[in-house]
This record gives structure tokens, sequence and C-alpha cells, in this order.
């Protein structure tokens, strides 16, 4: 078979090449995209991380397509309706990352609650002094997870050891998993209005599109901290701006943003073809997020440690071979 994967680091090369010679495999630097998906018009399987996006117009470029192995958790950039009616099976890397994206959570939190990247910024400026870098502590205060699973889970056990009260909600709350690890399941309204942090770990769908909009953040308590590890769509950008200038909401730590694929382009044409004419910083910054001194943003890197790129690696081989094998794994 051919197998095209695309946004292919050197280290993956190695892993990849376990399936050759018996299959032929192209790594590809780029994305896919309606522009080079022709150059995976003969691929069997296709292999993307999250910043290809594969709609209908890119798929159908694709004739011959059998398997999509999606080296993320999320599928939300794969069309479902589109691979279920053309019998293309989709897989995933279902548990790489619970605790790298769940110390991320924390990274965030923690430099937002110690004012890091600005007592960072004071002492390289030559000022010594921490004068109006007063922030907050974590111990008493309520950790809200919104979802529950492999990650959410994690965080909140790395709350409780920051002596954090954890509530949390899920669509289908598990009361053993509650009592083992010390927390309790309120419903939604509940958690924004009692929760100090929320913390998303839910995936994106129709149902949780702008889930925290206009009217969950008028549920929240003044001064919420919000963390979102997730997915950008999870929030209404516009109503977090809002909330975040009235002081309803006092800092956010993102990892993602709805808008992360303009952000990604216009570095890569920054970086290639107008390199030394533009600055890529103050495109970036067009983003009012990125201007804001209570936001922490970063480029979707909570993943991204050599231990959990190296799971989600070897979890897609393996999703190949056993698809090869004809008994497939990690299915959606």
């Amino acid at each position: 078979m051919t197998i095209a994967v695309f946004e292919a680091e050197t280290r993956e090369a190695v892993p990849f090449d376990r399936l050759k010679p018996a299959h032929r495999v192209q790594l590809f630097a780029e994305g896919v995209s309606v522009a080079n998906a022709a150059v995976a018009a003969d691929a069997e399987i296709v292999s993307v991380f999250i910043y290809s996006t594969l709609d209908a117009v890119v798929l159908d470029q694709m004739k011959r397509l059998k398997l999509i192995a999606t080296r993320s958790t999320g599928y939300d950039h794969i069309d479902l309706d589109y691979c279920r009616a053309h019998g293309i099976a989709v897989c995933n890397v279902p548990t790489y990352g619970e605790n790298t994206v769940a110390e991320h959570v924390f990274a965030l939190l923690l430099g937002l609650s110690h004012r890091l990247p600005e007592a960072v910024a004071r002492t390289r400026s030559g000022q010594f002094s921490p004068e109006g870098l007063e922030g907050f502590d974590l111990a008493g205060k309520t950790f809200g997870v919104i979802g529950t699973g492999h990650i959410g889970r994690h965080a909140i056990r790395i709350a409780k050891g920051f002596a954090m009260q954890v509530i949390a909600c899920e669509e289908k709350p598990d009361p053993a998993l509650a009592e083992g690890l010390g927390f309790r399941f309120v419903p939604l309204d509940e958690l924004l209005a009692e929760a100090d942090v929320i913390s998303l770990h839910v995936p994106l769908t129709a149902a949780t599109q702008n889930l925290l909009s206009e009217a969950a953040f008028a549920r929240m308590k003044t001064g919420v901290v919000v963390i979102n590890t997730a997915r950008g769509g999870l929030i209404d950008t516009a109503a977090l701006i809002r909330a975040l200038r009235s002081g309803k909401v006092a800092g956010a730590g993102l990892d993602v943003l709805p808008e992360e694929p303009l952000i990604r382009e216009e570095a890569e044409l920054v970086s290639s073809a107008f390199a030394g004419q533009h600055d890529l910083k103050s495109l970036i910054a067009n983003h009012v997020l990125l201007n804001m001194p209570n936001v922490i943003v970063t480029p979707h890197s909570a993943f991204y440690t050599r231990e959990a790129v190296q799971r989600i690696i070897e979890t897609t081989v393996g999703n190949i071979e056993a698809f090869l094998t004809g008994v497939p794994v990690n299915l959606v």
C-alpha cells in the first residue's frame, strides 16, 4: 500500500520505516490542503496531525483512500460523514498525553497565579522588585473540571496535590471515580458559579461549540480564571475578551484558539516568502487576546514533550499495522 504522512518531522522517519519495504511510505513536512492533496492521490493510507483539514474537497482528491490515521486524540479536522459515506476508516491516538497536557494546564495556571510572564520580563529589563506583581494561592481554591476523560482525571490528581477543592461536570458521571480521586460531580451551572478556576477537557462537537458563551461567563464568579488546552472553539472568543476586560474573568491560559489555522498560515507566510520584510510578531499580535496582559497564550504546545511525541508516533504506526492485518484498533 501507499502511505502518505503529512506534517512529518524528521524524528518520525525511523518509526514509519517499520512499514517498509512491504509498503511505500511518503513523508511530507507540510500539511494537507486543497492545493497539495493531489500528491496523495494514490495513497491508500494517510496520516495527519491537527493542522491538516481533511474536508470533502480534499478527500475527494484521494480516490483510493482506505484509512486516515490522525496523530491526535481529537478528530474534528476530519469530515467523518464523508469518510462513512466512502468507506474510509479513521483512527486516532486516544491516550498519548493525559499527564503531559494536564501538566501544561498547571504551567498556564501557575504562570497566571504568580504573574510569571510579567515577573520574568521585569527582571530581564533590570528591575528587581515584586511591586505590583501580587498573585494568588492555589491552595484552598475550587478547581472546576469540565470533562473527566484521561486528561481531565490527571488534572484532578494534580489539583488535589495543590490542596485545591475539585468539582467536575461530566455527561455521564462516574461516582466511583469521584470517590477514588476525592472530588464531586456537579451540574454545569453549579460548576460555573462555584469554581475559582475552570479547566476545559471536552472534545469540540456541535454540542460543545462555544460552551463558554456570554451566558456562561455571566454565571461565573467575578475573578475566575479560565484554562483551555482542549479546542479553541469551546470558547466564544469575543465573549471571553469582554469578560476579561470587565474583570469577570481575572485571567485566561490558552493553548488553543479558534483562529489557530490563520495564525499558523501567517507565520509560515512570513517565515518563507516575506521573511525580513514584515514583522511576524506584529502580525500575530493582531489577535486581541495575544495583547492582553492577563492572558497567557501558547501555540498548541501542551502535548509537545519528547515522551508524548514518541507515544503519538508509536501508537500511529501501531494503528496502521493493525489496519493492515485486518484488525483495526482505535477507530473513531
